[in-house]
C-alpha cells in the first residue's frame, strides 16, 4: 500500500476513535447500561456483600466481576458518581481495545521489518484492522454486547464486554509471544490469571477468548516443546483456581443456567444481511489457509463458526454469543492481507474491494454520529439512520432514594436500579434469583386488568413497595385510590406514585 493510502487509513481510524471517545463521554443510554450502573451502585455501597443488583434480595450475581469491583473501588476512592465512573470505564476499555489490537497485530509482523519504516507499517496495518473490526459487517444494522460494529460499540463501550474484548486481544498477543519465545513460567501464570479475569468479567466474551487461546496454541510456530506444554497446563490451573475461589458468585454453576435461549434467538435472524461484507475476510482466511494449514486465525474462525452453527441447529441460541470468535479473525485477516504476502496485483485489487466494503459499512453505521452531533445538524440521510437513546429515570431521584423498592414493568425495571432503587422484578433473567418467577408473576398480576384491589395491595405489601412508576394505560390501582399519592409526571406521560402506608 502506498504511503498516501496508508496515511489516509491512519487518519480515518483516528477520526473514528475520536468519535468513539466523544460517544464515551456522552454515554448514550440504551440496552443494558442500567444493570451495569446498578452493579457499581451496589458494590460502592456494600463492597463485600452487595446482594442482588436489581431487586432487594441477598443473592450472588455474575455481574460482580473483577472489573466491576475495580470500578466500585474507583468510585468510592474518587467520590464521583456512578455514571461518571462508567464514562471512565468506557475510556479505559477503549484504550485497552486499541492497544490490544496493536499488540495482537504486531505478532503477525515480519520480524525483519524493524525501524521507523516497520513501525509506520505496523501503525497502518493496525489502523486498517481497526476499521475492519468496526465496519466490515453488513448492511443491516445490528448491535449487541460483545460485537464490535461501530454502532454496537458506541452503545456498549462502557459495558464489561468491551473491557473483556480489549483484554482478550492482549491475552492472545501475550500468548503468541510467550509461545514464540518459549517464555518462562511466570509469563504463563500471568496469562492464566488474565484469562480468568476475562471469563469472570463477561462470560460470553470469555468463551470467545478461550477459543482464541486454543487457536493461538494450535497455530503456534514452532510447535510448543514439552516444557511449554507444562507451563500451559500450569496457566490453565491458575485460571481454574481463580474461577473457583471468586467470592461474588459461583462461576461453574453458570453451566446449569437456563432460560437464556429465547432472548438470544435474534442472533440468528438475518445473518446474510448483517454479515455479508465479512465474505472478504473469509476470502482472506482462505488465502492464509493455503499458505499455512495451521494458521491461528483460520483455526479461530473455524471454532467460532462451528459453535455458532451448532447453536442454530440445536436450538441453543445462547451459543450465538460466540459469533465474534468467527467475526474477529475474519476481520483481522482482511486487514492483514492488504499488507501481507502474495502477488502485489492481487493485494492491490483486494485493497480496492476492501476499501469499498468499508465505505459501505461506514455508511450503514453513519447514524452513530447522532450520539455526538445534534440531530438537527445532521444531513437528512444520516439523521434517518440515527436512533435516539433512552431518556433514563433520573427524574425520579428527587423523591426515590437508594434502596427504595419501585414497582414497574420490564423496560423501566431495566433502568431504575441504575440510580440506586430496587424493583420488584428484575428487568433481566437472573439465574441466581430463586423467586424470579414469583416476582415476575407478581408484577404481571398487579398490572393485569382482572386483578382485584386486595390482590394488588398484597403485592405492594409483600415486596415492601414504596413507589410505582407507569403510564395510566398500564393498569394497576386507580390513580384516585387512597393507597396512592401522585408525586410527579415524567417524560412521555409516565407517572410516579408514592405508596401511602396504612391506607389499604
Amino acid at each position: 500500500m502506498r504511503a498516501a493510502s496508508s496515511g489516509a487509513v491512519r487518519a480515518a481510524a483516528l477520526l473514528v476513535l475520536v468519535l468513539l471517545v466523544a460517544v464515551a463521554l456522552r454515554l448514550p443510554w440504551q440496552g443494558d447500561l442500567g444493570i451495569h450502573a446498578a452493579t457499581v451502585e451496589r458494590l460502592r455501597h456494600h463492597l463485600t456483600d452487595p446482594g442482588n443488583p436489581l431487586v432487594d434480595a441477598n443473592t450472588p450475581s455474575p455481574y460482580y466481576s473483577p472489573w466491576t469491583v475495580f470500578l466500585a473501588v474507583l468510585a468510592d476512592v474518587t467520590g464521583v458518581g456512578t455514571f461518571v465512573v462508567l464514562k471512565i470505564a468506557a475510556l479505559i476499555s477503549l484504550t485497552l481495545l486499541v492497544t490490544g489490537v496493536w499488540r495482537f497485530v504486531g505478532t503477525f509482523a515480519d520480524p525483519s521489518d524493524e525501524g521507523a519504516a516497520g513501525r509506520a507499517r505496523r501503525g497502518a496495518v493496525t489502523a486498517l484492522v481497526l476499521l475492519c473490526l468496526l465496519f466490515l459487517w453488513g448492511t443491516s444494522l445490528f448491535k449487541w454486547s460483545g460485537f464490535l460494529g461501530l454502532n454496537s460499540l458506541a452503545l456498549t463501550v462502557a459495558y464489561p464486554s468491551t473491557f473483556a474484548l480489549g483484554a482478550s486481544f492482549h491475552l492472545w498477543a501475550l500468548l503468541r509471544r510467550a509461545l514464540a519465545r518459549g517464555a518462562g513460567l511466570p509469563a504463563f501464570l500471568g496469562i492464566g490469571l488474565l484469562w480468568s479475569v476475562i471469563l469472570l468479567s463477561h462470560q460470553f466474551t470469555g468463551v470467545v477468548a478461550s477459543f482464541g487461546v486454543a487457536a493461538m496454541v494450535a497455530g503456534a510456530r514452532p510447535w510448543p516443546a514439552r516444557a511449554v506444554w507444562g507451563r500451559l497446563v500450569a496457566a490453565l490451573a491458575v485460571g481454574v483456581v481463580v474461577l473457583a475461589v471468586w467470592p461474588y458468585y459461583s462461576f461453574f454453576s453458570l453451566f446449569d443456567a437456563t432460560g437464556l435461549e429465547e432472548i438470544h434467538r435474534p442472533l440468528y435472524w438475518n445473518v446474510p444481511g448483517r454479515y455479508w461484507l465479512l465474505l472478504l475476510g473469509v476470502f482472506a482466511l482462505a488465502l492464509r489457509w493455503r499458505r499455512d494449514r495451521r494458521d491461528p486465525l483460520v483455526v479461530f474462525f473455524a471454532l467460532g463458526a462451528v459453535m455458532f452453527a451448532a447453536g442454530g441447529v440445536s436450538g441453543h441460541y445462547s451459543w450465538g454469543r460466540v459469533l465474534p470468535a468467527a467475526l474477529i479473525p475474519a476481520q483481522v485477516a482482511a486487514g492483514l492481507e492488504v499488507f501481507g504476502a502474495g502477488r502485489r496485483a492481487l493485494r492491490t485489487a483486494f485493497a480496492g474491494v476492501l476499501g469499498a466494503a468499508l465505505l459501505v459499512g461506514a455508511w450503514t453505521q453513519a447514524g452513530t454520529l447522532g450520539y455526538v452531533v445534534p440531530h438537527g445538524d445532521l444531513p437528512r440521510p444520516i439523521a434517518d439512520r440515527y436512533k435516539a437513546p433512552w431518556r433514563g429515570y433520573d427524574w425520579l431521584t428527587p423523591w426515590v432514594t437508594y434502596g427504595d423498592v419501585v414497582l414497574a414493568k420490564t423496560n423501566p425495571a431495566r433502568q431504575i436500579p441504575a440510580y440506586g432503587p430496587y424493583t420488584v422484578a428484575p428487568g433481566y433473567p437472573d439465574f441466581f434469583l430463586p423467586d424470579e418467577a414469583a416476582r415476575n408473576g407478581a408484577v404481571a398480576a398487579y398490572f393485569a386488568p382482572g386483578t382485584g384491589r386486595a390482590a394488588r395491595l398484597a403485592v405492594l405489601r409483600r415486596y415492601d413497595v414504596k413507589w410505582i412508576v407507569g403510564y395510566r394505560s398500564d393498569g394497576g390501582l386507580a390513580a384516585a385510590d387512597p393507597a396512592l399519592h401522585k408525586v410527579t409526571t415524567g417524560p412521555r406521560g409516565q407517572i410516579l406514585y408514592k405508596v401511602v402506608s396504612g391506607r389499604g
